[in-house]
């Protein structure tokens, strides 16, 4: 579904990305993994046309580099950004129904769907995001992507800060994401969940792919591990 090819992202004059290339296929959960810094976030803002690059991304054999982030998502492409960007002074339904595309009918998801996967969005539907605690708002930052009912979803750290038990809901929620039809480009630095859902392991490096293979590949490269992971 996603093919990226010789990219490389720009901050101003500082050289971000060196040529990053890896596919995501329909179905499938891509764990993109590595250190603070290596360019795993930055990869996610090149796909959704956030930053300067160069280089090719292919969405279904279209190419989409140069177009704005409006209408890379429009295509199908949802993103969940690391500091979950809800709208503060809204409720948490009405966080949700800005994620839907035009009458939010004929979607895979409905408010059904994400208050019974997540039940404390039910119980503060109508309480202003802005009062949530952190994992609240990452379960509603995740939902109201979902309400746009993306072909693939690309999902910048998750878990952060957030308590075991929640981290475990998100991983069950990954896997309804798959057996759905989505697929998921799963940003993480904590091997733990992105290792036990994903299809397949990449690791970064100071901007580049340093390392591709299944999860189980990566439990048996300790030199991977060590010089590029933090475990």
């Amino acid at each position: 579904m996603l093919k990226i090819d010789n990219l490389h992202a720009y901050y101003g004059k500082s050289h971000v990305l060196h040529g990053v290339h890896f596919e995501v296929n329909q179905g499938e959960i891509v764990a993109l993994l590595g250190r603070n810094g290596s360019g795993r976030s930055t990869t996610a803002k090149a796909i959704m046309g956030m930053v300067d690059c160069q280089g090719s991304l292919l969405w279904k054999g279209e190419e989409i580099m140069g177009r704005k982030a409006y209408e890379i998502a429009h295509l199908g492409l949802g993103y969940v950004p690391e500091n979950r960007d809800i709208f503060p002074t809204l409720t948490v339904h009405q966080n949700l129904l800005l994620g839907q595309k035009g009458k939010g009918k004929g979607g895979r998801w409905s408010f059904d769907d994400m208050y019974a996967m997540f039940p404390r969005l039910k119980e503060r539907q109508h309480t202003e995001a802005g009062v949530l605690s952190g994992g609240e708002q990452q379960m509603l930052t995740l939902c109201r992507t979902l309400m746009g009912d993306p072909d693939l979803i690309i999902i910048d750290e998750p878990t952060e800060g957030l308590a075991p038990k929640i981290v475990e809901l998100v991983g069950e929620y990954l896997r309804k994401l798959k057996d759905r039809g989505i697929s998921v480009l799963l940003i993480e630095q904590k091997l733990t969940i992105a290792m036990t859902v994903s299809d397949r392991a990449l690791v970064m490096g100071h901007g580049s792919i340093v390392f591709q293979g299944t999860p189980d590949s990566l439990r048996a490269d300790a030199y991977t591990r060590k010089e590029w992971l933090e475990v």
